[in-house]
Protein backbone atom coordinates (compact mmCIF):
# COMPACT_ATOMS: atom_id res chain seq x y z
CA UNK A 1 0.00 0.00 0.00
CA UNK A 2 1.23 3.50 -1.08
CA UNK A 3 -1.25 5.25 1.61
CA UNK A 4 0.82 7.85 3.84
CA UNK A 5 -0.59 5.89 6.92
CA UNK A 6 0.92 2.39 5.74
CA UNK A 7 4.68 4.23 5.76
CA UNK A 8 4.20 7.54 8.63
CA UNK A 9 6.07 7.03 12.34
CA UNK A 10 2.84 6.47 14.24
CA UNK A 11 5.38 7.01 17.28
CA UNK A 12 4.67 11.11 17.37
CA UNK A 13 6.25 13.22 19.65
CA UNK A 14 5.22 16.29 20.48
CA UNK A 15 5.71 19.63 22.46
CA UNK A 16 2.82 21.76 24.68
CA UNK A 17 2.73 25.52 22.92
CA UNK A 18 3.63 26.14 27.30
CA UNK A 19 6.60 24.84 27.18
CA UNK A 20 10.70 25.93 26.79
CA UNK A 21 12.49 26.02 23.99
CA UNK A 22 15.04 24.07 26.47
CA UNK A 23 12.33 21.25 26.20
CA UNK A 24 11.83 21.05 22.55
CA UNK A 25 15.77 21.13 22.36
CA UNK A 26 15.92 18.23 24.29
CA UNK A 27 13.26 16.33 22.91
CA UNK A 28 14.77 16.66 19.74
CA UNK A 29 18.17 15.88 20.29
CA UNK A 30 16.66 12.68 22.89
CA UNK A 31 14.50 11.02 19.76
CA UNK A 32 17.14 12.06 17.50
CA UNK A 33 14.34 13.69 15.20
CA UNK A 34 14.30 17.34 13.59
CA UNK A 35 10.55 18.19 13.83
CA UNK A 36 8.02 18.77 16.93
CA UNK A 37 3.88 18.96 16.34
CA UNK A 38 3.01 21.51 18.52
CA UNK A 39 -0.40 21.15 20.98
CA UNK A 40 -2.71 22.85 22.63
CA UNK A 41 -5.19 21.53 24.63
CA UNK A 42 -4.43 18.21 22.50
CA UNK A 43 -4.66 20.34 19.07
CA UNK A 44 -2.37 20.55 16.53
CA UNK A 45 -1.35 24.94 16.85
CA UNK A 46 2.47 24.60 14.84
CA UNK A 47 5.38 22.45 13.81
CA UNK A 48 8.78 23.39 15.82
CA UNK A 49 12.07 22.57 14.30
CA UNK A 50 15.61 22.21 14.85
CA UNK A 51 16.17 25.51 12.54
CA UNK A 52 13.62 27.58 14.79
CA UNK A 53 15.54 26.66 17.52
CA UNK A 54 18.59 27.36 16.19
CA UNK A 55 17.58 30.83 15.28
CA UNK A 56 16.01 31.70 18.46
CA UNK A 57 19.61 30.68 20.05
CA UNK A 58 21.51 32.76 20.94
CA UNK A 59 24.58 33.65 18.69
CA UNK A 60 28.26 32.37 19.48
CA UNK A 61 29.11 36.35 20.11
CA UNK A 62 26.71 36.80 22.70
CA UNK A 63 28.65 38.38 25.49
CA UNK A 64 26.09 36.49 28.00
CA UNK A 65 27.55 33.80 30.67
CA UNK A 66 26.31 30.24 30.04
CA UNK A 67 23.98 29.76 33.32
CA UNK A 68 22.67 33.06 31.66
CA UNK A 69 21.82 31.13 28.64
CA UNK A 70 20.52 28.51 29.99
CA UNK A 71 18.02 31.09 31.95
CA UNK A 72 17.09 32.43 28.90
CA UNK A 73 16.39 29.20 26.66
CA UNK A 74 14.45 27.69 29.72
CA UNK A 75 12.10 30.97 29.74
CA UNK A 76 11.45 31.06 26.06
CA UNK A 77 8.32 29.53 25.32
CA UNK A 78 7.77 27.23 22.38
CA UNK A 79 4.74 28.93 21.05
CA UNK A 80 7.04 32.14 20.63
CA UNK A 81 9.30 30.43 17.86
CA UNK A 82 6.92 27.77 16.64
CA UNK A 83 5.34 27.87 12.58
CA UNK A 84 1.80 28.75 12.83
CA UNK A 85 -0.08 27.20 10.75
CA UNK A 86 1.94 24.08 9.96
CA UNK A 87 1.62 22.18 6.67
CA UNK A 88 -0.14 18.51 7.37
CA UNK A 89 -1.09 15.94 5.19
CA UNK A 90 -4.53 13.85 5.71
CA UNK A 91 -3.39 9.84 6.64
CA UNK A 92 -5.33 8.88 3.42
CA UNK A 93 -3.17 10.53 1.02
CA UNK A 94 -0.85 8.91 -1.11
CA UNK A 95 2.98 9.07 -1.06
CA UNK A 96 3.51 10.55 -4.37
CA UNK A 97 1.17 13.36 -3.26
CA UNK A 98 3.44 13.70 0.26
CA UNK A 99 6.21 13.39 -1.47
CA UNK A 100 4.67 16.78 -3.72
CA UNK A 101 3.59 18.94 -0.84
CA UNK A 102 7.08 18.59 0.67
CA UNK A 103 9.17 19.63 -2.78
CA UNK A 104 7.05 22.44 -3.10
CA UNK A 105 6.78 23.73 -0.05
CA UNK A 106 10.70 23.34 0.62
CA UNK A 107 10.54 21.36 3.91
CA UNK A 108 11.62 18.11 4.87
CA UNK A 109 8.78 16.64 7.03
CA UNK A 110 5.29 17.49 8.61
CA UNK A 111 2.31 15.85 10.78
CA UNK A 112 0.11 13.42 9.79
CA UNK A 113 -3.54 13.98 10.71
CA UNK A 114 -6.83 11.74 10.95
CA UNK A 115 -10.36 13.32 9.65
CA UNK A 116 -11.04 15.16 12.72
CA UNK A 117 -6.90 16.90 12.25
CA UNK A 118 -5.79 15.30 15.16
CA UNK A 119 -2.11 14.36 14.60
CA UNK A 120 -1.48 10.28 14.58
CA UNK A 121 2.03 10.41 12.52
CA UNK A 122 4.83 12.21 10.44
CA UNK A 123 6.18 11.56 7.40
CA UNK A 124 9.48 12.87 6.51
CA UNK A 125 11.97 12.54 3.95
CA UNK A 126 13.50 9.56 5.45
CA UNK A 127 10.47 7.64 5.11
CA UNK A 128 9.99 8.44 1.19
CA UNK A 129 13.58 7.44 0.82
CA UNK A 130 12.36 3.98 2.66
CA UNK A 131 9.03 3.93 -0.05
CA UNK A 132 12.29 4.52 -3.03
CA UNK A 133 13.92 1.64 -1.90
CA UNK A 134 10.98 -0.75 -1.74
CA UNK A 135 9.47 0.11 -4.53
CA UNK A 136 12.89 -0.39 -6.47
CA UNK A 137 13.49 -3.56 -4.98
CA UNK A 138 17.44 -2.88 -4.25
CA UNK A 139 17.27 -5.08 -1.31
CA UNK A 140 16.94 -8.21 -3.93
CA UNK A 141 20.39 -6.99 -5.03
CA UNK A 142 19.71 -8.06 -8.50
CA UNK A 143 20.39 -6.33 -11.72
CA UNK A 144 18.71 -3.15 -12.71
CA UNK A 145 18.80 -2.13 -16.55
CA UNK A 146 17.41 1.07 -17.93
CA UNK A 147 16.12 1.20 -21.26
CA UNK A 148 14.62 4.70 -23.37
CA UNK A 149 11.39 2.72 -25.48
CA UNK A 150 9.21 3.75 -27.73
CA UNK A 151 5.63 5.20 -26.21
CA UNK A 152 3.46 2.40 -27.81
CA UNK A 153 1.41 -0.88 -26.82
CA UNK A 154 3.95 -3.74 -26.10
CA UNK A 155 7.19 -1.99 -26.20
CA UNK A 156 7.37 -3.19 -22.49
CA UNK A 157 6.03 -6.50 -22.79
CA UNK A 158 9.14 -7.19 -25.36
CA UNK A 159 11.87 -6.86 -23.23
CA UNK A 160 10.08 -8.23 -20.20
CA UNK A 161 9.51 -11.52 -21.91
CA UNK A 162 13.24 -11.19 -23.30
CA UNK A 163 13.82 -11.26 -19.26
CA UNK A 164 11.91 -13.86 -18.74
CA UNK A 165 12.66 -16.21 -21.23
CA UNK A 166 16.36 -16.13 -19.59
CA UNK A 167 14.87 -17.36 -16.03
CA UNK A 168 14.49 -13.70 -15.16
CA UNK A 169 12.13 -12.86 -12.41
CA UNK A 170 11.41 -8.85 -12.24
CA UNK A 171 11.34 -6.95 -8.57
CA UNK A 172 10.39 -3.53 -10.24
CA UNK A 173 8.73 -2.09 -12.76
CA UNK A 174 8.98 1.77 -12.69
CA UNK A 175 8.87 4.29 -15.63
CA UNK A 176 8.55 7.99 -16.68
CA UNK A 177 7.98 10.52 -19.15
CA UNK A 178 9.99 13.34 -17.80
CA UNK A 179 12.65 14.65 -20.05
CA UNK A 180 12.11 11.50 -22.13
CA UNK A 181 11.88 12.35 -26.06
CA UNK A 182 8.64 13.23 -28.05
CA UNK A 183 7.05 9.47 -27.94
CA UNK A 184 9.11 7.56 -25.82
CA UNK A 185 9.66 6.90 -21.83
CA UNK A 186 12.39 5.52 -19.62
CA UNK A 187 11.78 2.40 -18.02
CA UNK A 188 13.47 0.78 -15.55
CA UNK A 189 13.43 -3.09 -14.68
CA UNK A 190 15.07 -4.51 -12.06
CA UNK A 191 15.41 -8.41 -12.22
CA UNK A 192 17.01 -11.53 -10.47
CA UNK A 193 17.47 -15.36 -10.67
CA UNK A 194 18.91 -14.80 -14.30
CA UNK A 195 21.99 -17.40 -14.51
CA UNK A 196 25.02 -15.31 -14.46
CA UNK A 197 26.81 -17.28 -17.33
CA UNK A 198 24.09 -16.36 -19.74
CA UNK A 199 24.03 -12.93 -18.73
CA UNK A 200 26.44 -11.45 -21.40
CA UNK A 201 23.95 -12.78 -24.34
CA UNK A 202 20.46 -11.28 -22.19
CA UNK A 203 22.38 -7.90 -22.71
CA UNK A 204 23.22 -8.52 -26.54
CA UNK A 205 19.43 -9.68 -26.67
CA UNK A 206 18.19 -6.40 -24.76
CA UNK A 207 19.81 -4.20 -26.92
CA UNK A 208 18.65 -5.72 -30.20
CA UNK A 209 15.03 -4.99 -29.04
CA UNK A 210 15.84 -1.60 -26.99
CA UNK A 211 18.13 1.08 -26.34
CA UNK A 212 19.75 0.42 -23.02
CA UNK A 213 20.49 3.20 -21.08
CA UNK A 214 22.69 1.31 -18.41
CA UNK A 215 23.15 -1.63 -16.48
CA UNK A 216 24.00 -1.87 -12.78
CA UNK A 217 24.88 -5.34 -11.05
CA UNK A 218 24.64 -4.84 -7.37
CA UNK A 219 25.12 -8.31 -6.40
CA UNK A 220 28.73 -8.07 -8.53
CA UNK A 221 28.89 -4.23 -7.84
CA UNK A 222 28.82 -3.57 -11.56
CA UNK A 223 27.98 -1.14 -13.62
CA UNK A 224 28.07 -0.24 -17.65
CA UNK A 225 26.86 2.98 -18.45
CA UNK A 226 26.19 3.51 -22.08
CA UNK A 227 24.37 6.64 -22.45
CA UNK A 228 25.81 9.93 -20.84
Amino acid sequence: MLLVENWMNPNVITVDADDSMLDATKLLKEHNIRHLPVLEKGKLVGVVTDRDLKRASPSDATALEAHELLYLIANIKVREIMTRNPITVPYNFTIEEAAEILLQAKISGMPVVDKQGDVIGTITQTDLFKVLISLTGVGKKGVQFAFLLEDRAGSLKEVADIIRSYGGRMASILSSYEKAPEDHRYVYIRMYDVDRSKMPQLKEDLKKKAKVLYIVDSRENKREIFIR
